[in-house]
């Protein structure tokens, strides 16, 4: 039997690789499984690595992981990587760690960068408990069943989600969370990492204002006990959730709920009329 490899590789700055990681993947692998063999090789041309890849991705792996399955039982040993951050989290990979386990294949880890992690430590958020609940669904009903199951959760929520969905995200975020500490950070150890903290409405706002939205995003957020302190005006809230894509009315009742106040007194405020 061999065994097979679970290698973390960098998210964006390629230092960030173990010294343990290169030498396997240089030196012991027969072969590395990934999920694009031209993102994959331009790491491996970084650190002067020519061995074998082989494609395993969400479109092939269930006949490639009985494919890697036999190798391993041949005596060979296999790298798994994905194509940044640590295999299987939120990426293919779990079908054949799986089986090789059920083999009796033996299985390492070779950890390192992972995003959630990355975002995890940088967000100032508690990090004694987190539920991390990998990208969010694509359409707006599941999104909004899933945030609303994690309301109550006593822990950092962590999500991923991608540049042309953030706004729709945030603004469901709001909507069923309400007025929560959240942070978002994006490009995570590139050039470009940013690290944005408020609540919901105003991080869509700042978003929304942009000409246009790059890069993954990790969101993190505050478990409910934590509520955020926000000075922005209900009326901006209000319009910041109306740039981000929430229905008017709706993010009127949003900020109602988040700055405990009635429906009626935010509608006055975003009008322009004076309470009484």
């Amino acid at each position: 039997m061999g065994c097979l490899y679970i290698v973390s590789t960098p998210i964006g700055n390629l230092e960030d690789i173990t010294y343990r990681a290169v030498r396997i993947l240089k030196e012991a692998a027969d072969w590395i499984a990934c999920e694009d063999t031209h993102t994959t090789r331009r790491l491996l041309d970084h650190y002067g690595i020519e061995t074998r890849l082989l494609s395993y991705h969400e479109h092939n792996e269930t006949e490639r992981t009985e494919d890697l399955i036999e190798r391993l039982r041949q005596g060979e040993t296999g790298a798994l990587v994905s194509d940044a951050g640590t295999p299987l989290l939120s990426d293919p990979g779990y079908r054949v760690v799986r089986a090789a386990v059920h083999e009796g294949i033996r299985v390492e880890a070779l950890p390192g960068p992972s995003a959630l992690l990355a975002g995890l430590v940088v967000s100032g958020l508690p990090t004694d408990q987190f539920h991390f609940a990998g990208f969010l669904p694509a359409k707006q009903g599941q999104r909004t069943r899933l945030l609303e199951s994690l309301r109550d959760e006593p822990a950092t929520l962590i999500v991923y989600e991608a540049p042309h969905r953030i706004l729709e995200s945030l603004g469901d975020i709001a909507t069923v969370l309400g007025h929560r500490e959240i942070v978002v950070a994006r490009e995570l150890t590139k050039i470009h990492e940013e690290v944005l903290r408020g609540t919901a409405s105003t991080i869509a706002g700042q978003l929304a204002a942009r000409d246009a939205i790059r890069g993954e995003f990790v969101v993190l957020i505050a478990k409910a006990s934590e509520p955020a302190h926000d000075d922005t005006p209900p009326e901006e809230a209000v319009a910041m959730l109306v740039s981000a894509g929430v229905d008017r009315m709706e993010a009127m009742k949003t900020v109602a709920r988040e700055r405990g106040l009635s429906k009626r007194e935010v509608y006055k405020l975003v009008n322009g009329t004076k309470l009484k």
